[in-house]
């Protein structure tokens, strides 16, 4: 209006005051009509996006929760100066099939062959990445996206992360990715348009094993100050492990730190949604590739400028499902409307004055797990589904015959087999497949003290078969070691949570209830295979055995080579 005003008595003072009143005319004219408003349009920005996810972390291994043994000034300051959320749970228990669920809003269940371990991501289901994208924002990702599996075979061209930034190296510890995140953020924003919003994903590989050993003590971790799951065997071997496993989380979070001070930098922090979580549970025995507490249980903290009140701490149960809702509602954009997501966006929470719990209609939250790693005969998965309510956790099993951390002996005596040793049937040694668990000194220190009457407990935890229902008290019993399905004190509590759990399923039209079930075993795993004894319930049962094409293929191929 100033500069309209000053064109007005330049025009007047000149003496064409007829033309003054015409160009004001013009000018109200122009600035009401639809669409020649450019001002309007733009006055508020539309915010940036940036996802911020570590690989397999386990709540509370993080400062602001309270844990002595690590410090994460990155996870704290979005906490601090957003929302920390103390029930944020992953879709399932490993990585690639909950990265999928995040990116899609969708229950694992949902997306075929995305919601196992190592298969392809079908095209049909739209990631929040690629639906922003189409809106114009500057999408990218570093490090570790969805994965591992092949997104190319269903004719995506890039990951359904986002485009890689990945060129810029940095030296790294043992075990730890040299990837430099943080700077390939940086190159990242340098690419896109001055006034485009962004949306990046910045997937940390730490801290997924394998760790630098001695890494976390060499660098002044304090093995007095770790607190040790009742899971696990509480020996100096074991601290050692854990805190190797801090040591990469701090590595990450540094990048993290980094990545908010570019932002302030540039001017664009109040205006990002920050998401900040890990995609699974901690790599030891009896978490990661479980539904227990330790396996999908994980930090979770949100800033986004004034728009969320400074310092608040949040109860409300938030799944995976959740998030991509909630960037699409942040950010103004619709889904196309085929497969809908399924989560529910929490921009109420987040908008929110309250702590503790602000969405209570919202009860519960649901995980599920398929296929971790090639881990048993036929390399079949462990079909498990749960859910988790502010109290309890319940868990269904459907498959209790087959082993939950992968067979104990598999043929051939290193990772994978040699053709030699399958045409042979060289069996390796015993308590050598438990794939699901990850390498780590951790389980090899169980293994080699499995006849110690003290220890004995912590593998039967970790790898003996578990019945068709769990059931645990939360609240007080985090580690998830009394299963009280059988209690009768808590009978009406296992049926309800298993009538809830069973209808949203039903619902949600999983395989696992609707009668389809196999389907699960047809998707091809895109990795090595191992292979293991025939097991008493295949050899009693060979109908329980499904038709595995791709894995004849597989083995018919391998033998030729």
């Amino acid at each position: 209006m100033k500069l309209t005003c000053f064109i007005y008595h330049c025009l007047n003072y000149c003496g064409n005051r007829q033309f003054a009143e015409l160009f004001i005319l013009s000018f109200f004219l122009f600035s009401i009509l639809p669409g020649c408003h450019k001002e309007e349009k733009t006055s508020e920005k539309r915010p940036n996006i940036l996802l911020v996810i570590s690989d397999d972390q386990s709540f509370p291994h993080a400062s602001v929760y309270g844990y002595e043994a690590i410090s994460t000034p990155g996870f704290d300051r979005i906490a601090r100066e957003g929302l920390l959320f103390t029930n944020g749970f992953a879709a399932s228990p490993g990585c690639s099939p909950s990265r999928a669920a995040l990116l899609t809003g969708r229950n694992c269940w949902e997306i075929e062959a995305a919601g196992t371990h190592a298969s392809s991501f079908p095209q049909k289901y739209k990631t929040y990445p690629e639906l922003l994208e189409e809106a114009g924002y500057h999408v990218g990702s570093t490090g570790k996206g969805w994965g591992p599996g092949n997104f190319e075979i269903s004719g995506r061209t890039k990951n359904p992360a986002g485009k890689a930034w990945k060129q810029i190296k940095m030296e790294a510890p043992e075990g730890i990715s040299n990837i430099d995140y943080a700077a390939n953020f940086e190159s990242f924003l340098d690419a896109k348009n001055s006034n485009q919003p962004f949306c990046f994903w910045m997937g940390g590989q730490e801290p997924h094993r394998i760790f630098g050993k001695g890494l976390g003590v060499k660098n002044g971790k304090s093995l007095d100050k770790i607190v040790v799951p009742e899971f696990l065997p509480d020996r100096e071997e074991v601290r050692s492990d854990m805190a190797d496993y801090l040591f990469e989380i701090e590595w990450f979070d540094k990048h993290l730190s980094r990545a908010i001070q570019l932002l302030e930098e540039k001017g664009e922090l109040d205006n990002t949604l920050i998401i900040v979580t890990s995609d699974n549970g901690m790599a030891f025995p009896r978490a990661k590739a479980n539904l227990y507490e330790y396996g999908f249980h994980v930090p979770l903290a949100i800033r986004w400028g004034n728009k969320i009140k400074k310092g608040r701490t949040s109860d409300d149960l938030v799944g995976f499902t959740d998030l991509a809702p909630t960037i699409l509602e942040a950010t103004g954009i619709n889904h196309p409307g085929e497969y809908p997501m399924s989560g529910q966006s929490i921009l109420s929470i987040l908008n929110s004055t309250e702590n503790g719990v602000v969405d209570t209609e919202k009860e519960y939250i649901f995980s599920s797990r398929e296929r971790h790693s090639s881990s048993r005969f036929h390399s079949l998965s462990y079909p498990q589904r749960c859910i988790r309510s502010r109290d309890f956790l319940y868990i269904k099993n459907f498959t209790p015959e087959r082993w939950p951390a992968g067979a104990p002996q598999k043929y051939g005596v290193g990772n994978y087999p040699t053709k030699e040793e399958i045409q042979q049937n060289q069996l390796g040694p015993e308590y050598g497949g438990y794939h699901d668990i990850d390498a780590c000194p951790t389980f090899d220190f169980m293994i080699e003290n499995r006849e110690d009457s003290d220890l004995r407990q912590y593998v039967g935890w970790a790898v003996d078969k578990r019945p068709a229902e769990e059931l645990f008290d939360i609240k007080a019993d985090p580690a998830c070691l009394n299963n009280l399905a059988n209690n009768p004190k808590y009978t009406k509590v296992k049926e309800n949570l298993s009538r809830k759990l069973m209808d949203y399923l039903s619902q949600t039209g999983d395989p696992r209830v609707v009668g389809k079930g196999d389907i699960w075993e047809t998707y091809p795993r895109y990795s090595p295979l191992r292979e293991f004894p025939v097991p008493d319930w295949a050899r009693e049962n060979p109908e329980w055995v499904p038709e595995q094409d791709w894995l004849e293929r597989y083995w018919l191929e391998f033998l030729a080579e």
